[in-house]
């Protein structure tokens, strides 16, 4: 079979998590050793002021909302998504406000914010989809003309890059995931990279609630102000992803290699595009035989995922008002085929056969 996604490691990730394993030194929740080498090493890669290593990308999109003011507030986001992304609101007792996409990019649609934004706007929450950047210009335009942070889910854009500059070097508080399947992978994992002028009061905030809220530790002795989770990285994770940073951007290259075959060899109209500052942690087309051509290319030995069902038709967040019909057209006709730096050339020849064979 044919993975839709699979990790690329090589005998460096093995020898540094035996390194790991035999030191008898896992975790601690001070995020010290291998966490703190990992954020510096990320946040120097991107380019922001700081960074916070958590276990996690829903973690770090939980925590990068608590720092700002959003209780009771809204907050804009797109229902194509993973839960994660909405459930973050909601743990932080904010509402979340569903907006369109750009059917083009999968991103979130800039003329649908500003229909949906209110007084009651705290936050702007857009998600790089796949790995497209969204059009962080006008975001902040908006986000500046009403006074409201900008959070970015960056967890499929690990490498993209917007106006030359890495993703997460842009808004206040961008969240990256490094689950297995993403293109910097960890057994768990992720990031919260900050760009704020309140970055070391934050900094503080995050170090503290991602460790159960304890602070001020002096020894065997600290206190505790806030209600916190245990959302720190361990070291194991943190190893691999120093081992995986060092390569991501090769990585990300050979996806692109594989991407500008299928944008000139798949013969579909609606298929993701070819730009050089996406890093492809996922390829889609659009079909209208979907559940038949899913299981001809599974027959075929070709696996495929859909990525997502709308967030806002699901029962926990289903609202009279939402009605969103590019979303909703696009989520019946949206697949996932494979993209990841280990296929081979005959692999993605197959695929693009089988593609051009079955969709519809």
């Amino acid at each position: 079979m044919i993975k839709l996604f699979e990790p690329t490691i090589s005998n460096r990730e093995c020898t540094a998590v035996t390194h790991v394993l035999k030191s008898g030194f896992w975790a601690s929740g001070s995020g010290i050793n291998n966490v703190k080498k990992f954020e510096n090493k990320f946040q120097k890669y991107i380019g922001s002021k700081d960074c916070v290593a958590v276990n996690s990308g829903s973690a770090a999109l939980h925590l990068a909302l608590s720092i700002f003011d959003l209780k009771n507030k809204e907050v804009l986001v797109p229902s194509l998504t993973f839960l994660s992304t909405v459930n973050s609101i909601v743990q932080n007792n904010a509402k979340p406000v569903f907006v369109e996409i750009d059917p083009s990019t999968m991103c979130i649609s800039v003329e649908d914010i500003k229909n949906k934004i209110t007084a009651k706007t705290g936050a702007i929450l857009p998600v790089h989809f796949g790995g497209i950047p969204a059009n962080l210009d006008e975001i902040k335009q908006i986000s500046n003309q009403y006074k409201i942070p900008v959070i970015e889910d960056a967890a499929h854009a690990s490498g993209s890059t917007y106006r030359t500059k890495k993703i997460g070097s842009h808004s206040a508080a961008v969240c990256f995931s490094f689950h297995p399947v993403k293109n910097l992978g960890m057994p768990n994992g992720g990031a919260i990279c900050l760009n704020t002028s309140n970055v070391k009061k934050f900094k503080k905030i995050l170090n503290a609630e991602r460790w159960c809220g304890i602070e001020n530790r002096i020894g065997f002795n600290y206190d505790i102000k806030k209600i916190g989770w245990n959302y720190y990285m361990n070291e194991i994770s943190a190893v691999m992803g120093l081992e995986q940073l060092s390569k991501l951007d090769k990585m990300n290259d050979i996806r692109k290699k594989i991407v500008k075959k299928y944008s000139t060899d798949i013969n579909l109209e609606n298929k993701m595009p070819f730009l050089k500052d996406c890093s492809y942690h996922l390829y889609w087309i659009l079909v209208n035989n979907r559940k038949d051509f899913m299981k001809k290319m599974k027959n075929n030995g070709i696996e495929t995922g859909i990525h997502y069902n709308p967030v806002h038709q699901m029962t926990l967040y289903s609202q009279k008002n939402s009605k969103l019909p590019i979303t909703e057209q696009i989520c019946k006709q949206i697949v996932s085929i494979p993209i990841h730096a280990n296929l081979k050339e005959k692999e993605i020849f197959k695929i693009i056969s089988c593609v051009n064979k079955f969709a519809k």
